[in-house]
């Protein structure tokens, strides 16, 4: 039996593909709750702290809504709320909110910094985010995946762009657990750290799965299940970045020549937001400095009948809720 109580959710290397497994589980059924408008209180009273050193969209309201579909408050504090790392140091912070909450969130910088709030806290701390790791996305992805094929062991995702950033090296964990083929299309500048591909590869020999790192784009996304993308820039990094970027990324677009070169029911994923047109502000800079009206993914991509980008953005909800349910229940 899985028991989660009193966990701390900082990177899916510290869990069990069984206990991946149960959270995908509890998961499902908190989303057929929510879709059948059955209440679910089962936190009630119960309050959590959301720190956000960096903005979120998804995250945020997934995890504010979340708590209040399980019956609990929380309590937004933003990138100037409060004197973490500043007048304060993580570990007052972690055990001064410990004192008052029975959950923490943590969406910010460097991965040292949401452990050493878990070190300090007495009460679970959840990881939204941080240079290193992006595990909620993670449960989110493979609910959607499993959700499109009903079976997750043997499928192939292939990432294409940074995998060296969170949501890369975030995916070859979580593929690397449940068994899947987690392959990359990335300049090899720009391929995962060794460290972590040989700690997953040792993950795989257990599990079935395999690590494929790859520089041509055609021959990574053959027969793929899954075409996975993210921003060439990730959050926080200067806009001097995107020159570089864009001329180490330009030949790994997602577009409608890769889609056909994956499996005919291959799916589109993009953890969000993503630069597919210049509706956006940054899409307008981006156009006027480099002349580039598509980034990362072509609109064609994102707006096609392949793309599950906004099913996916909705299991952050129900994900993110199963996190906080296993890990506070009593």
């Amino acid at each position: 039996m899985v028991d989660l109580r009193g966990r701390d959710f900082l990177k899916l290397l510290d869990f069990t593909p069984e206990e991946i497994e149960h959270l995908l589980k509890v998961a499902t059924t908190l989303k057929k709750q929510k879709h059948n408008h059955e209440s679910h209180m089962y936190l009630k009273g119960k309050q959590v702290a959301l720190i956000f050193e960096k903005d979120s969209t998804r995250t945020r309201c997934a995890f504010e809504a979340g708590a209040v579909d399980l019956g609990m408050q929380a309590t937004y504090i933003g990138p100037t709320g409060s004197q973490l790392g500043k007048k304060e140091t993580i570990a007052d912070t972690a055990r001064v909110l410990a004192s008052m909450y029975d959950g923490i969130e943590y969406r910010g910088f460097g991965q040292d910094i949401v452990e050493s709030l878990a070190k300090y806290s007495k009460v679970p701390v959840w990881n939204g985010l941080t240079n290193e790791f992006h595990p909620t996305q993670m449960l989110a992805d493979v609910m959607t995946i499993r959700e499109e094929f009903g079976n997750l062991k043997g499928r192939t995702l292939c990432f294409c762009g940074d995998a060296r950033n969170n949501v890369g090296n975030s995916l070859m964990v979580v593929c690397s657990k449940l068994g899947m083929n987690f392959v990359c299309a990335a300049p090899k500048e720009l391929f995962p750290e060794e460290k972590l591909v040989k700690e997953c590869e040792k993950i795989c020999k257990e599990t079935g799965g395999t690590i494929t790192l790859e520089t041509n784009i055609m021959e990574a996304t053959k027969g793929a299940d899954v075409i996975y993308t993210d921003v060439w820039v990730s959050m926080g990094e200067p806009m001097e970045l995107w020159q570089s970027r864009i001329d180490l990324l330009k030949d790994y677009q997602v577009n409608k020549k890769v889609m056909e070169n994956a499996s005919p029911k291959a799916i589109f994923l993009h953890c969000l937001p993503s630069f597919h047109n210049i509706d956006t502000s940054i899409g307008k800079d981006i156009y006027e400095k480099f002349g580039l009206t598509e980034m990362e993914v072509t609109d064609e991509v994102f707006e096609s009948s392949q793309s599950r980008v906004f099913e996916e953005a909705e299991n952050r909800l129900h994900t993110i809720k199963a996190v906080m349910l296993e890990t506070l229940k009593k």
